[in-house]
């Protein structure tokens, strides 16, 4: 089997080179192609081309690129008076590259609502835990009285932070971790955090839809800039009462 059919385009199949088909060619809701493997280096070149894995345990590997794109500009993240409460009076410690293992565990285990399962499979996770000891996925780790709460994991490349997932076990975690993402990518000077697909919650926190050629265009600017390749440990984010204000 070479390739397979949907209701509108063909996606075909790929093979052992990390090589992919022009994600512009694809159609709105993004699917690509399909096949291969999750090897480390195969992921990073689907980044590279502003695509993303995803995929139920049940399903080939699919690839996409949706369009449109949700993205993040880290200087727009929106902080309301509620939320500025949260951080003035919770105390909340945000740490990054320190327990990657356990974030993309809890971003997998976490039930969503509406979601049953989990597309983050066993084999996903053990990528991107390759990419974390190669320096490319970072974890972003949200603490309340010193126990691991919430956060996310993601890809850096150039001046682009590719999100993944995130997960709260208590309210507003996963919100401060993105925040304190927010805040040390405009330390970091970076151009975008992708979010990849619509939610409403990344809606109201800043991110905006934005053309799939639009996105690729910014995409291609951000990778022809230096990046930030290792640890992320030395960065932390504590919340003080100053910073609620």
């Amino acid at each position: 089997m070479s390739s397979i059919f949907d209701d509108d385009y063909y996606i075909p199949r790929i093979g052992s080179a990390h090589i992919f088909p022009n994600p512009r060619h694809a159609g709105e809701e993004g699917l690509l192609a399909y096949g291969g493997d999750l090897n480390p280096n195969r992921i990073l070149a689907a980044y590279r081309k502003g695509i993303f894995p995803w995929y139920n345990s049940d399903d080939p590997i699919l690839w996409w690129s949706p369009n449109p794109r949700m993205l993040l500009y880290p200087q727009n993240f929106k902080i309301n008076k509620s939320f500025r409460r949260v951080l003035r009076n919770k105390g909340f410690e945000v740490k990054f590259d320190t327990n990657f293992e356990a974030v993309i565990t809890y971003c997998g285990k976490v039930p969503r609502a509406g979601q049953k399962g989990t597309w983050l499979t066993d084999e996903m996770k053990e990528a991107y835990i390759e990419l974390h000891y190669m320096g490319f996925a970072h974890s972003v780790e949200a603490y309340y009285k010193g126990e691991l709460v919430g956060g996310l994991y993601g890809i850096a490349m150039g001046k682009g932070f590719f999100g993944e997932s995130m997960f709260s076990l208590i309210p507003d975690a996963s919100k401060v971790a993105l925040n304190a993402l927010s805040n040390i990518c405009v330390k970091k000077s970076y151009d975008f955090i992708d979010c990849q697909v619509e939610t409403p919650h990344l809606l109201r926190w800043g991110a905006m839809l934005v053309k799939r050629d639009c996105f690729l265009d910014q995409l291609e600017i951000a990778l022809n800039k230096s990046s930030d390749l290792g640890s992320w440990s030395r960065w932390t984010w504590q919340y003080t009462e100053e910073q609620g204000e």
